[in-house]
């Protein structure tokens, strides 16, 4: 008797783009602005994960990038780039957690990274290409904010 592979932790069964908006409010004074200076970038990220049945979650990176040259927006993209996911039903309930907010992200966010990249090329701006994001770290952070605001409630 053969043995069966073990069953994949989590499984992607799409992806897609929920929302997005891209901005260049000061076109064409923009550009040449830009010339002489390099613009400032304020980047943030979220993730959110939502239950849609017993073990099937939509997991969305929303991503919001506002670049300013002085006082003058440059651009500003919101992106929401979501999959569904569906995760094993070996895998114990402690662990569904993480896997929803650190591996679908970890496998979602190069993606997301291209559709920033060539927006801003189309835009007529460099490619605006976001260095790797450890997921690991996010979440960890994400927790320890959670038991800060739960503390604060309590208190």
């Amino acid at each position: 008797m053969a043995d069966t592979p073990p069953e994949r932790p989590l499984t992607i069964h799409s992806q897609y783009i929920k929302d997005f908006s891209f901005e260049n409010p000061n076109a064409p004074d923009i550009y040449a602005l830009m010339s002489e200076h390099t613009p400032a970038l304020n980047i943030t990220l979220d993730v959110q994960p939502r239950q849609l049945n017993e073990r099937t979650y939509e997991i969305v990176l929303l991503l919001r990038v506002q670049a300013q040259v002085q006082d003058q927006t440059t651009f500003l993209i919101e992106l929401d780039y979501a999959g569904v996911v569906q995760v094993a039903e070996a895998i114990p309930e402690a662990e569904v957690e993480p896997l929803l907010m650190i591996e679908a992200p970890r496998y979602f966010f190069p993606f997301a990274r291209n559709v920033l990249a060539t927006i801003t090329r189309e835009g007529g701006f460099p490619p605006l290409v976001i260095n790797p994001i450890d997921f690991e770290q996010f979440y960890a952070r994400h927790k320890k904010e959670a038991l800060q605001a739960t503390a604060v409630a309590e208190g």
